[in-house]
């Protein structure tokens, strides 16, 4: 698929870190990944294994003690990671939206669905002024992004300090000599940050004064050229009324007066809305999106309360605000958790669904393997802040490598098999202290001694397909994977043939 389809988004080497009073979580270690044009990409991986992180990343709303360390996310050729809060406020729902995985959290309970679907829509209903917006734009941004560059700079740098000193302060059974040297270490380090906020500030302001100087000469332009677009507007507006006020006048039947004051009323609103965006008018597309999602009967259900709907139709609401500014990416952080099973395929179908009807390009993130298994293109398997498998989704449900993915296929309910299910043991490590090597090694009975000692690296099995386990190194002993995950894959091929045949 990756062939021929044109690239929408790239994560390289993202690394995010939080500060706790514990110490820094490891949340997320060197993530990489791609999403193409109308794709599926699927994210699995227990809870705490860095998905969601992941996924505000790209969203821009990560908590004020994350500290994102290394990496770029790449979107329309620039790295999210860079831009400013303004050029975000453009794509954060315009062009990239989310699904949250609980409907009731996400919606205000004690407002009227309808004016939360419209919200967004009317928050930006003046015309003139989004005019104006997209006018100054490009400048606005290059001015702004600059500082935020600047910022973002000095601030990751800052948080890297804290983060050290913090560390420093929780290390225990240190000599004095230890102590001393590190003090001096962090006496140094606060001396290098002085330093490099003085240099990174010489840097950047110089070209900052520059581009606001120029963003100041494009707003006047901007300005003058809004003014002018409603005078003109206004011009045809009221010539429009003169003319046919004039026809009123001459108006010789009753029929003929009805269709002029039809006219005259048709002409005010279609002024109206060159200008702005109307109430009634964002009413008829949020009743639009309620159909196309499937709520029934919307013009009812848009003056409901969101306690008024069940835990499917309240996702349904979600994924229509979601929808209401047309993105091209749709990011689905678990929207079926708090679902029933039969709710549940009836969401994942909504999705596929709309996905293939707005050529959408979407992330969805879950626990459970098997609530992807019909709509994944692509799955990456996430475990300890790490995708530990990448592939197609025929390569990960009919040829897993990671001992990982064979135990969370091992855990999945399933009619056809007769093997009893396997959970898996232990929890997830601390990500406070994250292990040296494979961080499933603890809980994997294929765990080999290199698995304690060394992190493995991504072994290809396909140009699609990688995995990073030691059990596909050369010198590796020969391990079959689970007979349960192998008794489903044989039963699944057969179940395919037979359907083709």
């Amino acid at each position: 698929m990756a062939d021929n389809k044109a690239k929408v988004l790239s994560v390289n080497n993202l690394v995010v870190n939080f500060k706790t009073d514990n110490g820094i979580v490891k949340a997320v270690r060197d993530v990489s990944f791609d999403l193409y044009q109308g794709e599926t990409l699927c994210i699995v991986g227990e809870s705490g294994s860095g998905k969601s992180v992941t996924s505000k990343a790209i969203m821009g709303i990560l908590s004020h003690n994350a500290i994102i360390a290394n990496g770029n996310i790449i979107y329309r050729g620039e790295n999210l990671l860079e831009v400013s809060e303004e050029e975000f406020y453009k794509i954060r729902g315009h062009k990239i939206g989310m699904i949250f995985q609980d409907p009731l959290s996400a919606l205000n309970p004690i407002v009227k669905i309808g004016k939360q679907i419209t919200e967004a829509t009317l928050i930006n209903s003046d015309k003139l002024k989004l005019m104006y917006n997209d006018l100054i734009s490009d400048d606005l941004i290059r001015y702004k992004n600059t500082l935020a560059k600047m910022n973002i700079e000095i601030d990751t740098e800052k948080k890297k300090l804290d983060a050290f000193i913090l560390e420093a302060k929780t290390k225990e059974g240190l000599s004095s000599e230890k102590k001393a040297k590190l003090r001096e270490e962090i006496k140094q380090r606060k001396a290098d940050y002085k330093q490099l906020v003085k240099d990174t500030k010489a840097k950047y302001m110089g070209k900052a004064k520059e581009l606001k100087a120029v963003l100041g000469e494009t707003q006047k332009k901007a300005k003058k050229q809004v003014a002018e677009y409603k005078t003109q507007v206004n011009a045809e507006h009221k010539a429009k009324i003169s003319e046919l006020k004039s026809q009123l006048s001459a108006a010789k039947s009753d029929e003929e007066v009805k269709n002029i004051k039809k006219a005259i009323a048709e002409a005010d609103e279609d002024h109206i809305n060159k200008l702005k965006i109307t109430k009634a008018e964002a009413k008829r597309r949020a009743l639009e999106i309620m159909r196309e999602v499937g709520i029934p009967e919307p013009e009812k259900r848009y003056k409901q309360y969101p306690f008024e709907f069940s835990g499917g139709m309240r996702q349904r609401i979600v994924i229509a605000i979601a929808l209401t500014a047309s993105p091209e990416i749709l990011i689905c952080d678990e929207p079926t958790t708090a679902l029933d099973v039969t709710i549940q395929a009836q969401i994942l179908e909504l999705i596929n669904r709309i996905k293939a009807e707005r050529k959408l390009s979407c992330i969805f993130i879950t626990h459970d393997l098997g609530v992807v298994a019909n709509m994944a293109d692509r799955v990456a398997v996430m475990y300890a802040g790490k995708i530990v498998e990448y592939g197609t989704s025929d390569e990960i449900f009919y040829d897993p490598r990671h001992p990982y993915t064979w135990a969370l296929l091992s855990s999945i309910p399933d009619v056809d098999s007769k093997e009893r299910l396997e959970a898996i043991p232990g929890t997830p490590p601390n990500m406070i202290y994250p292990p040296k090597g494979d961080a499933f090694a603890a809980r994997s009975k294929y765990a080999m001694n290199i698995d304690y000692r060394e992190q493995p690296p991504y072994f290809k099995v396909s140009d699609t397909h990688y995995a990073a386990t030691w059990l596909l190194d050369p010198h590796a002993p020969k391990v079959e994977m689970p007979k349960i995950v192998s008794e489903r894959i044989r039963i699944s091929l057969e179940e395919d043939y037979n359907e083709r045949a």
